[in-house]
């Protein structure tokens, strides 16, 4: 009898242990280097990339929190020359109908300069994108050059918004896509640069849209303002109603102050160039973004990437609080038992 207890205890410690191995909090950053970072989940998984400057690499992980541990893979290294063969930025991971795509931005080796950035695509048809082969399917055909491609389904048609170098500024451009990597005649300009918090650092700048979807059916485009050089870079909010038009410009308002920017009192500085991804259960939003650990550190590798928990207001609109500070301790993303959600 006390030979089964004692068994008993020690299968009880074992299972304790085990569950004790998945982290119940996490600190940010979640790497030391990750400009630009991106997050889709699919089958389970959480995939990432984020700038490396000349090549494309997947992170492939169950728990987001433990990005330093993920498997990678390099699936793209930028050619010796072409349009595509410098300045490898943003780089986005969508699976659509079947199939993965990356969506990335490079210029020339021999004219790495905002006349001749603009965005790529690959394709694979794989089901795991660590595995299969890319198709290059080449520079999208856009009436701009520019940079940040992302593509999203709303209403049964599949956009495409990037930012577009329009003179001396950068707007945002959204176009109706015939297929994932064709563009159609339809590319309307929904926002530029009017707000002084637009325009920090030299330049007037709006880029790395990402489309957001509010519990009632509103579509927030969520941007990145200013020059990511800039202190000051912030996360600015495009609205459009439920049943807008998406492509009439008409149809987006944006939200007259910054809806997420530095925090001095935290020590996080130019945050941006963000995506949204939900926790595992599916029951949590969540923001992740890059930003620098100090004042003055500019628009380089070291700015890391940042995860953090969001919620909504009573009006619908997301709540993204203040940047967290690095080393805090934060829960990680729910993972409930599916049949404990809602409960």
């Amino acid at each position: 009898m006390q030979h089964g207890l004692w068994l008993a205890a020690l299968v009880m410690i074992a299972l304790a242990g085990s569950a004790g191995a998945q982290p119940a909090t996490f600190v940010n950053p979640l790497l030391k280097s990750g400009p630009d970072p991106w997050v889709t989940a699919d089958g389970g998984y959480y995939y990432y990339t984020n700038t490396l400057g000349n090549r494309l690499q997947i992170w492939k992980t169950k728990d987001i929190t433990q990005l330093g541990r993920a498997n990678t893979k390099v699936v793209w290294r930028a050619p010796l020359s072409g349009p595509n063969s410098a300045a490898v930025w943003a780089p986005e991971l969508h699976r659509i109908a079947g199939k993965w795509y990356i969506y990335y931005t490079a210029a020339d080796k021999a004219a790495n300069d905002d006349a001749h950035r603009h965005i790529f695509v690959l394709e694979n048809d794989a089901t795991d994108p660590l595995t299969g082969g890319w198709i290059d399917r080449g520079m999208l055909k856009t009436d701009y050059t520019g940079i940040d491609g992302t593509v999203f389904e709303d209403g049964g048609k599949l956009y495409f918004a990037y930012s577009a170098y329009v003179g001396a500024d950068s707007h945002l451009i959204l176009i109706e896509m015939k297929s994932p990597w064709e563009t159609s005649a339809k590319q309307v300009d929904i926002a530029a640069p009017t707000y002084d918090w637009e325009k920090q650092g030299g330049r007037q700048i709006l880029e790395g849209p990402e489309f957001l979807k509010g519990p009632s059916g509103e579509r927030f485009l969520v941007y990145s303002a200013s020059a990511c050089w800039s202190d000051d870079y912030a996360l600015g909010m495009l609205k459009a109603a439920p049943d807008a038009d998406l492509a009439d410009p008409k149809s987006w308002v944006k939200s007259p102050a910054p809806v997420f920017r530095q925090s001095t009192a935290n020590s996080v500085y130019a945050p941006g160039h963000n995506a949204f991804f939900k926790s595992p259960d599916g029951t949590e939003d969540w923001i992740i973004y890059h930003a620098n650990s100090g004042p003055g550190m500019g628009c380089t590798k070291w700015r890391s990437p940042r995860i953090q928990k969001f919620g909504w207001t009573a009006a619908g609109f997301p709540d993204f609080g203040e940047p967290v500070p690095s080393g805090s301790r934060l829960p990680v993303p729910s993972n409930r038992p599916l049949s404990r959600v809602g409960r």
